[in-house]
């Protein structure tokens, strides 16, 4: 099962280490957000919608505007390791009652974290808001890892050596989304280098994902 990211992690699993066991919304909640997270990064949308769908109503149970507001910032994370940029309108919606921690997140997801926001974020985060490639390839979590890389993407501080990373970093997981998107900007930059042997290796890989049955 996918590991979601450690600011939601956290906040789902709390209390379920020691003591009674935590309530059905709670592991409901978690099973759901991890469903639609593999979902959405294996290019399947029609089960990540209906999943994230059940995790949310599930959370909506509690009246809580900031696990709402994890969740939705959890779906945003996902978005941006897949190259999907936007301003993540559904937390926007819950911001005003969200954390500072949550906000902090959501400005390192837009790639705009400040020093005051990295002191709110995950220690792995934290590091690569004032770091770059080398602090992504020290992040053990596929998915923490994939997500810095988008943001450095959107920062404008992406490195040539990031765009391998993040593809090998989706194929190894067999996560087909983020790896077309990475595959495609890789292939992008070969054509603009006039570099037609690569470029023409990376669209045989980015068909074979494509098109993984041949008649």
């Amino acid at each position: 099962m996918i590991k979601l990211p450690a600011l939601f992690s956290v906040l789902i699993l709390a209390g379920c280490a020691s003591g009674p066991p935590p309530p059905d919304w709670q592991m409901n909640a978690k099973a759901s957000l991890e469903r639609a997270t593999e979902a959405y990064l294996s290019g399947n949308t029609r089960v990540e919608v209906a999943e994230f769908a059940r995790a949310r109503a599930e959370l909506a149970r509690t009246g809580r505007a900031d696990l709402l507001a994890r969740a939705e910032l959890t779906r945003c994370a996902v978005r941006v390791a897949s190259l999907e940029f936007d301003d993540c309108p559904a937390f926007a919606a819950l911001a005003q009652d969200a954390q500072p921690a949550e906000r902090a997140y959501a400005n390192y997801l837009a790639g705009r974290a400040t020093a005051t926001d990295a002191t709110l974020l995950p220690n792995a985060q934290r590091q690569l808001v004032s770091g770059g490639t080398a602090a992504i390839a020290a992040m053990p979590e596929p998915l923490s890892r994939l997500v810095a890389a988008g943001v450095l993407l959107r920062s404008s501080r992406a490195e040539p050596a990031l765009y391998a990373m993040a593809a090998d970093t989706a194929s190894a997981q067999g996560w087909s989304r983020p790896l077309l998107a990475w595959l495609h900007l890789q292939a992008q930059r070969a054509e603009a280098a006039a570099d037609a042997e690569l470029a023409a290796r990376l669209r045989r890989r980015i068909e074979l994902v494509l098109n993984p049955v041949k008649p």
